[in-house]
């Protein structure tokens, strides 16, 4: 089994390029892989799109993932590190997934990363440090994301919190919650 690692935080926090320092000195071949679709209609998203790529070193295979991740974990080899950027984008591409297929899909990625061969970098936002969304959509979106990311933290060798600029390592720094008794995916309810 790889490496898996976590990295989270806040919009514009630095933690894509925290990963993308991760994966260069993993001293495997990296695979960048993409949960984001372009859309040059989007100037704004795809000038986000086009920084990320102008950071990537020239040797990085990028692999366009919006759905299928865990297939992806589930074909990589053990001399590769996936930086897979980002979830929340990967979250909002399955928003339409009624709750048991969602479930579903949890379940499968988690029981994938448990067994993956390469090292696996996730990045991850924080979406529920602020007001809780008036329209049940964002609610949505926010607790499905907050809850895996949560799961998979549980998995990860190594969690890491960027903001401000600044890296923490919570895995040194913090202690994790106590498994839950009711363990599995948990339910939009949750907070």
């Amino acid at each position: 089994m790889g490496k898996i690692i976590l990295v989270t935080g806040p919009a514009r926090s630095g933690k894509s390029e925290w990963a993308e320092t991760l994966a260069m000195e993993s001293g495997k071949a990296v695979v960048y892989v993409a949960t984001a679709t372009d859309n040059t209609d989007d100037q704004e998203w795809h000038q986000r799109i086009l920084e990320h790529q102008q950071r990537r070193p020239q040797d990085w295979v990028t692999l366009s993932v919006p759905i299928e991740l865990s297939a992806t974990l589930a074909d990589a080899k053990p001399y590769n590190c996936l930086l897979v950027d980002s979830l929340g984008t990967w979250v909002a591409n399955l928003l339409e997934e009624d709750e048991s297929s969602w479930e579903n899909i949890v379940v499968e990625l988690l029981e994938t990363v448990e067994l993956v061969a390469a090292d696996v970098l996730f990045v991850a936002e924080e979406v529920g440090w602020g007001v809780v969304p008036a329209y049940p959509l964002g609610r949505m979106f926010r607790d499905r994301l907050g809850s895996l990311v949560r799961q998979l933290a549980a998995l990860s060798e190594t969690v890491y919190l960027v903001t401000g600029g600044h890296v923490l390592n919570l895995s040194v720094l913090g202690s994790p919650l106590p498994a839950r008794k009711d363990a599995g995916v948990f339910r939009s309810q949750d907070s």
